[in-house]
């Protein structure tokens, strides 16, 4: 469907240097495919995304789309956008219009849909994201995730063979992100080709047929889901996807520490990666265990982690110079125990560690 050939693109700084961003990228795309593009940041994956569509004509190199070489000097890209759909970061809607209007208009204006059968299609693709009630109301009355399930709906209604996905969560409050991942599980289900740019690793593992891991500028590896998570091929794929997002504190014994701005800074990392579940439990178990069970154990070194493709979030609470554990009565864990998934008691050649997984 899709085929990518020696593609380039270089940018002019301000100051003149250059700056190449994709480096002889080459991939097929078949139709039917959901594939997720993932990376560090600043590696191509949007310029790719936006190359594809010609928002950012490449420097060099072919793209060919149902047999077509876009990249031809003369080609009428409207031609090709009317297969291909886009959803941006920033939704860019229509303030001034109703959210059926911002619907509505691409198909009536280069469709030329009759005004009824675009209403109608209108209001199936609202039911589908589940917005039809909200049909009559204006973007700025919307939250962020109602107004990127909107932007779906309108780049559906386009009928396009391909859609592409610029990071379509990263603009949302944490807790909307949900809800536009869903929409996009729903129509992968329905077999839409798919592009996907996202930072949502355990997403791009459950809903990609195929992973593009970006690095350098180029397709550092391309794979099925299960190889590039399970089975990565290459040392900075496997350190990519295994990244683990933490905070530590060093607590010493000087009575000094500030507990009240560990428990802010524990609130906002589960807002960050969209665990607000976790905020209270998490708080409560630091509280008893540095202000009870280890409240006369210093210095101690608590760190607060979550591990993007499993989902697992813990607690880690580390005694240094010790060999065993300085709670004398094994009881005293058994009222976290009824609420966590795991505690693991284990010496280690640092001291001796208390890991609570939630």
């Amino acid at each position: 469907m899709i085929s990518i050939k020696h593609l380039s693109k270089t940018f002019k700084n301000p100051d003149g240097q250059s700056l190449t961003v994709l480096k002889d990228v080459n991939c097929e795309i078949q139709k039917g495919e959901v594939i997720s593009i993932i990376g560090p940041s600043g590696t191509g994956k949007s310029t790719l995304l936006r190359a594809i569509n010609m928002l950012e004509p490449p420097t060099s190199g072919e793209i060919w789309v149902d047999g077509e070489n876009i990249t031809a000097k003369g080609y009428p890209l409207h031609k090709m956008r009317r297969k291909m759909g886009m959803v941006f970061q920033s939704f860019n809607l229509f303030d001034h219009m109703t959210v059926l209007q911002n619907i509505i208009y691409a198909p009536m204006e280069l469709l030329k849909l009759p005004e009824e059968q675009a209403k109608q299609e209108a209001m199936e693709l609202l039911r589908k994201v589940g917005l039809a009630q909200k049909a009559d109301v204006y973007p700025s009355s919307m939250s962020g995730g109602q107004k990127q399930r909107v932007a779906i709906a309108r780049s559906l209604a386009m009928y396009p063979e391909v859609v592409l996905f610029d990071e379509p969560t990263s603009a949302l409050d944490p807790t909307m992100v949900g809800e536009v991942l869903s929409v996009i599980r729903s129509l992968a289900k329905e077999g839409l080709t798919m592009l996907i740019v996202t930072h949502e690793m355990r997403f791009a593992r459950d809903v990609s047929t195929r992973i593009f891991f970006m690095n350098e500028g180029v397709i550092y590896e391309d794979g099925s889901p299960e190889q590039i998570f399970e089975h990565p091929k290459r040392s900075a794929t496997k350190e990519f996807v295994n990244r683990i997002q933490r905070i530590v504190y060093e607590i010493d014994g000087s009575g000094t520490f500030d507990y009240y701005q560990m428990e802010t800074e524990i609130k906002r990392f589960w807002i960050k990666y969209n665990l607000p579940d976790k905020w209270d439990l998490a708080d409560e178990i630091a509280v008893e265990m540095l202000r009870q069970y280890l409240k006369d154990i210093r210095p101690l070194t608590f760190r607060l982690s979550y591990t993007e493709l499993t989902g697992e979030t813990a607690l880690d609470f580390m005694i240094e110079g010790i060999s065993a554990s300085p709670l004398r009565d094994d009881s005293v864990l058994d009222g976290i125990r009824s609420r966590v998934k795991e505690v693991i008691e284990e010496p280690t050649s640092r001291g001796f560690r208390f890991k609570i997984i939630l």
